[in-house]
């Protein structure tokens, strides 16, 4: 009986050492339900994140997504569009991006609200967490290829530099980041498309449908389930990744336009000479005195063939195949030019300009010997007319001399293509080991 006595004492004695604990939990615990810590872990199953009844701390994260401008005219042109976070090139050698969501957005979704397409300070971006959506918004699910550009998405080399920093991305996800749609801006406005021939690169390149996102031109907020964000074009890319990315890219359209396997022929040192043809602007004006001096030329080298074609009247995809077949691109400055892109690397261009351009036209005359040095081509020079009225008292180059028309020298032109021809001829040939053609096997590369 004693020792009954003395186990019951023992058990009181222990249960009133845990009454100090369980009120001091209990004290917090109640403490924490008043400050709305707790409503969503103890949310019903079937109660939306957006009910009543104790969610007082989703309310506040809620009310917490704050809209800012997404263009902000008091930073740099770079970092202007979503000004509030820094882009990062990961891995090292990439376009810089901003990945949501992402430690750099705290777990957050990037959230937009767009209503504008002529002014970039009236659309705005906030972040949110996926529980706690502003109010009224729409969530989009799958990922979203959010681009912002100085320039344009309908020019065809502005679009191509916009295009290339998603390729070079899609390619390191190993091909499984395929956009479920697509965000456009120019300085801040909504764009609503690419041209075709941008889409239909860009959808050869993803593997799926552009769908782009319109925003239903209403101040109803958007969310991304998934976002990435490139606001530099290309601003960030080594070299190697810049040629990477044009060679995947170039893939990825041979393949779609079912031209991979049928142009390559590794013991052929035939030079494959196309002259591309503009109609109105920047057109040759006599189109067959330059065929003929071209032609000529191509006669005096073993195995080579000239191709005459204009860009108009081909769809994307003969167009690819085309310039897949190119050894010599032979073409006035314009956006069929963009075509390089699908050459084999180490093929050679040559460009032709109006009078007035090298006077006049600055810097930008010279993006596709850009263009050919960054998707790996040889740029073989230019030849700007030296022929033609002047325009006096016109103070830039898009009221006079833009789109006039080009002349030609048959002497020059013949030089230069004996040249450029011979050169082509002797790579393919073999017998410049340092710049031999690079030929891609028939299945793209996801790295």
């Amino acid at each position: 009986m004693k020792k009954s006595r003395e186990g019951n004492l023992k058990h009181v004695k222990g249960s009133l050492c845990l009454v100090p604990p369980l009120l001091l939990a209990v004290f917090f615990y109640l403490q924490f339900q008043t400050l709305g810590l707790f409503s969503p872990i103890f949310r019903c199953g079937g109660q939306s994140a957006g009910g009543g009844g104790g969610d007082d701390y989703v309310d506040r994260l809620r009310a917490s997504a704050t809209f800012l401008p997404l263009k902000d005219t008091r930073e740099w042109a770079e970092t202007w569009f979503i000004s509030t976070l820094d882009d990062t090139s990961e891995p090292e050698g990439e376009a810089k991006n901003i990945v949501f969501p992402s430690a750099a957005s705290a777990g957050r979704l990037l959230c937009m609200s767009a209503p504008s397409r002529r002014d970039g300070t009236r659309n705005a971006y906030a972040l949110a967490w996926r529980d706690a959506l502003p109010d009224g918004a729409e969530l989009r699910p799958g990922l979203a290829y959010v681009s912002e550009t100085a320039y344009d998405h309908s020019n065809l080399w502005h679009g191509i530099s916009a295009l290339i920093p998603f390729a070079s991305w899609h390619a390191r996800s190993g091909c499984r980041a395929r956009p479920a749609r697509w965000a456009l801006f120019h300085h801040g406005e909504v764009r609503l498309g690419m041209s075709p021939w941008l889409t239909s690169l860009a959808e050869a390149t993803t593997g799926v449908g552009m769908v782009v996102e319109t925003f239903n031109a209403s101040d109803v907020p958007v969310c991304f389930e998934e976002a990435v964000v490139f606001r530099r074009n290309m601003a960030g890319m080594t070299r190697e990744r810049l040629l990477a990315a044009f060679d995947f890219m170039r893939c990825k359209a041979r393949a779609q336009c079912g031209v991979v396997a049928d142009v390559f022929d590794p013991d052929s040192a035939a030079v494959r000479v196309t002259i591309l043809f503009r109609t109105g602007a920047r057109a040759f004006k006599d189109e067959a005195a330059v065929t003929r001096v071209f032609k000529s030329e191509c006669a005096r080298v073993a195995g080579c063939a000239l191709t005459t074609a204009r860009s108009d009247n081909l769809t994307f995809c003969d167009q690819v195949k085309l310039m897949s077949g190119t050894d010599v691109l032979i073409s006035s400055h314009g956006a069929q030019m963009t075509n390089l892109v699908f050459m084999d690397r180490n093929s050679s261009i040559m460009e032709f300009y109006p009078k007035g351009w090298r006077e006049r036209a600055g810097g930008g005359q010279f993006v596709y010997r850009w263009g050919a040095d960054r998707s790996g081509m040889r740029h073989e020079g230019s030849w700007w007319d030296p022929h033609g009225e002047p325009c006096p008292g016109s103070p830039d180059i898009l009221s006079c001399y833009k789109n006039r028309q080009i002349g030609h020298d048959e002497a020059y032109f013949a030089q230069w293509a004996a040249r450029v021809f011979a050169a082509a001829k002797e790579r393919k040939a073999g017998g410049s080991p340092a710049s031999t053609r690079r030929r891609e096997a028939p299945t793209c590369q996801c790295s």
